[in-house]
């Protein structure tokens, strides 16, 4: 059996190109009673094409050729759910099926997840209509997934920990101050019989009262960037709930766009985005510095491959403005969830030279370096 299905593996990634060469074991039904034959035709609706198009228009007496939407749904039934997401990577990505995305029907079969959202973005002025408004459900679950993940973490970090000078209304284990109990009640000790008798239990708070930072976020929204520019926009909109923060978002290429008052919605925030163009940092930098007014008490965040293109020096120059202001300005080379950083690091080296933070850090990493600054 483990030969058969070897071979019938073999016969798969060689698609119908070699049916006479190479035939299915077994009539081709697998142990779980799928036909190979159903997995070929999927597999061949989307991969024949590395031979071009003309080739899957050849004669015959099969069945009739499948259609995007009928191929989405074989392929979720004739595949894991892993595969599946394979598969309509590629066929968005490698393939350019458009028509995924501009056909209602096949566009709700598609996996909702972070790829489906990039290629949303990017093919969103082809859609119209049913079409955009069922890009738009897909966009908001998408985000409001991600926003799931770091929000939690965000929080903590941004929160803070417990405020051991500030006593609690809220009597519960979470806020037991162990240490200012026992000290506070050291006089009730009993020496005879060793043991400490509790007159006065102490909480604490776990609030901090804090002053307002103002955090301003500018985004690079070139190509390059997009999974910078997902979790950017997230992250700003999980922010702006947090009440110890003043949050702004600004996205940028060669012009420069306020998207702040979006910040509640993050459909309106992502779909605003408009991919590709060049990158004019140093113009993105002076406009955040028109919003900083209370300089010890603010972040700019600029998210950015720091290809700058246009001259270094205007971009230098506006960063040591902005530091030399008091404000901290934080140069993230990347902040998807892998921070896989791509940048030009000789850019980066005169940043830092400056007094700026460089560096590629995840969301949660980021958070965490927020707080200790606010701290």
């Amino acid at each position: 059996m483990r030969e058969t299905e070897i071979l019938n593996r073999w016969r798969l990634i060689l698609g119908k190109n070699a049916k006479d060469q190479l035939s299915f074991e077994n009539d081709g039904i697998l142990e779980n009673g799928i036909s190979c034959f159903d997995l070929e035709d999927a597999l061949d609706f989307l991969y024949s094409r590395e031979a071009g198009e003309d080739v899957r228009r050849e004669g015959g007496t099969e069945a009739s050729r499948l259609t995007a939407a009928t191929w989405i749904t074989r392929i979720r039934r004739l595949f894991p759910k892993e595969t599946v997401e394979i598969l309509e990577r590629h066929a968005l990505e490698r393939y350019q099926l458009k028509e995924l995305l501009t056909d209602k029907e096949v566009l709700e079969k598609l996996e909702p997840n972070q790829e489906l959202l990039k290629t949303i973005l990017q093919l969103k002025s082809l859609m119209k209509g049913e079409v955009l408004d069922t890009a738009r459900r897909i966009v908001r679950k998408v985000a409001e997934e991600i926003a799931e993940k770091l929000k939690q973490e965000i929080r903590r970090s941004l929160l803070g920990t417990l405020d051991r000078n500030s006593p609690s209304p809220v009597k519960s284990i979470r806020n037991l101050d162990i240490k200012k109990t026992i000290r506070k009640n050291l006089q009730h000790y009993d020496r005879e019989r060793k043991r400490l008798s509790l007159e006065q239990v102490y909480f604490s708070s776990r609030t901090r009262k804090y002053s307002r930072w103002r955090v301003v976020i500018a985004v690079d929204e070139s190509g390059s960037m997009l999974d910078s520019v997902i979790h950017s926009a997230v992250m700003a909109g999980i922010f702006a709930k947090l009440p110890m923060l003043d949050t702004r978002l600004v996205i940028f290429d060669t012009q420069v766009v306020d998207l702040s008052a979006h910040l509640d919605d993050p459909v309106e925030t992502l779909m605003s985005i408009q991919l590709g163009g060049g990158t004019f940092i140093a113009g993105a930098l002076r406009y955040c510095e028109s919003l900083i007014e209370d300089p010890r008490r603010t972040m700019v965040v600029l998210v950015s491959d720091l290809c700058e293109g246009g001259n270094l020096s205007g971009l230098l120059a506006v960063s040591r403005d902005i530091i030399e202001s008091g404000a901290r300005l934080i140069c993230l080379t990347a902040l998807d969830m892998e921070a896989n950083p791509v940048y030009d690091r000789r850019t980066a080296e005169q940043l830092a030279e400056l007094g700026a933070y460089v560096g590629a850090m995840t969301p949660e990493a980021l958070g965490d370096f927020m707080g200790k600054v606010m701290q």
